[in-house]
């Protein structure tokens, strides 16, 4: 037992120095190289020139975004402008415009019949199972209203009439001739950086006679809505009966080691609800609104209105970076320490795969016991240490020379 603990006790108080020694093999020295030339590309072309990583990055972008649509269509009948067919008003970020209006005129607060199949009925019983259903246009009662047809329909106390949104209506197919100006600015706090996503040289006759494009006027801030509905794939008709989300995103990645006039902005668009394109319900996009009025007797009555629309959601994204001292020196020490990983994948193959493996680790791992360091003084003073005959020194100091006829490959 005694000896156990002094062996652990012997064992912990020791020390481990590197020890060099020189493998002399083509094959182990073309690794070596060509995984050091692939560490350092990695370094200097991915971390360096492309990811950019010398510098000071900054994502937290304040950002403004305005909008304003302009355009003449006619829906049913009437035309109708800007005022008609936007929401909000506000000209923000997010806004809709709607190509389709199923309007339910002069309802009023009482009880009528529902619309719809499934409110069908012949007696109470079967308008009871639709108590306090979500799929109606007011609360149903549990009554059942006979019809001439022998078919009847379930109450229900709300707005009435009820909504009939199965008609008919083809959609405003002008909209995709309609307009979109943006206006954004953004700013990079940690610089102090303010841009704006349109030249300030460029006057009023310019941004009134330009239209984007991405390679002849990539930064005109107006956009017509079928050059993007184009970009992202998608049919006019289709997207003007049902309704859909587009997305434009304006994307800013800045380089402020260079001019600050090549910190501008890059457009791209895509469709928001793609994944729910091809379902079989709630397809596209559609919202209700009403407007209000009240009659001299002050009876209230409204004007419903169902819209399908294009929602068109802006969205402002990017970073900016600039030279900084220390992340550069801290890839820099992560790029010369990588370099050493060419080191440990060649003592892996030396160690593990090649035939005179037994010979490498007798040549690299050597225990030295000072009962060992003292006989070596003792028998020739000034001699090198474990220095057994026939290795040879390296050239370099405290190396071991290992040639390619002493291991085989």
């Amino acid at each position: 037992m005694g000896s156990v603990v002094g062996g652990c006790v012997t064992d912990f108080f020791t020390y481990e120095t590197t020890k060099s020694v020189v493998v002399k093999s083509w094959s182990v020295g073309i690794i070596n190289r060509i995984v050091q030339l692939l560490i350092i590309s990695y370094f200097v072309g991915w971390v360096f020139i492309h990811e950019k990583a010398y510098q000071v990055t900054d994502t937290g972008i304040e950002s403004s975004v305005m909008t304003k649509v302009k355009g003449i269509g006619s829906h049913n009948g009437q035309v109708m402008d800007v005022a008609d067919y936007v929401s909000p008003q506000q000209g923000s970020g997010i806004f809709c415009i709607m190509t389709k209006i199923i309007i339910t005129e002069n309802q009023y607060q009482d009880k009528c019949k529902e619309h719809g199949d499934r409110f069908e009925c012949t007696t109470d019983e079967d308008c009871k199972k639709h108590l306090r259903s979500i799929l109606s246009n007011g609360d149903i009662t549990g009554v059942c209203i006979p019809a001439p047809n022998g078919t009847g329909r379930c109450e229900s106390k709300g707005w009435c009439p009820a909504e009939d949104d199965t008609v008919k209506i083809e959609p405003m197919l002008a909209v995709e001739d309609f307009t979109i100006f943006i206006k954004n600015s953004v700013r990079f706090p940690l610089f102090d950086v303010t841009r704006g996503n349109f030249p300030s040289t460029m006057n009023s006759s310019e941004i009134k006679s330009c239209t984007y494009h991405p390679e002849t006027h990539p930064f005109c801030p107006i956009f017509r809505v079928g050059d993007v509905l184009n970009h992202t794939g998608q049919n006019v008709t289709q997207l003007a009966k049902q309704g859909g989300e587009i997305g434009i995103n304006i994307e800013w990645k800045c380089n402020l080691d260079l001019d600050i006039e090549y910190c501008v902005p890059k457009y791209s668009f895509t469709r928001l609800d793609a994944p729910f394109e091809k379902n079989a319900v709630s397809k596209g996009y559609n919202f209700r609104f009403a407007k209000y009025f009240k009659t001299e007797n002050g009876t209230e009555f409204r004007t419903l209105h169902k819209a399908y629309a294009i929602r068109f959601d802006v969205m402002v994204t990017g970073n900016a970076g600039k030279f900084g001292t220390i992340p550069t020196l801290i890839n820099l020490v992560a790029a010369f320490t990588s370099v050493g990983l060419g080191t440990v994948l060649c003592d892996i193959i030396l160690l593990n795969f090649l035939k005179g493996r037994h010979q490498y680790k007798a040549k690299k791992f050597e225990e030295v016991t000072e009962a060992q360091i003292e006989e070596s003084r003792a028998q020739s003073p000034g001699s090198q240490l474990s220095l057994k005959p026939g290795i040879k020194s390296s050239y370099d100091s405290g190396a071991i020379s290992l040639s390619a006829s002493e291991q085989q490959i």
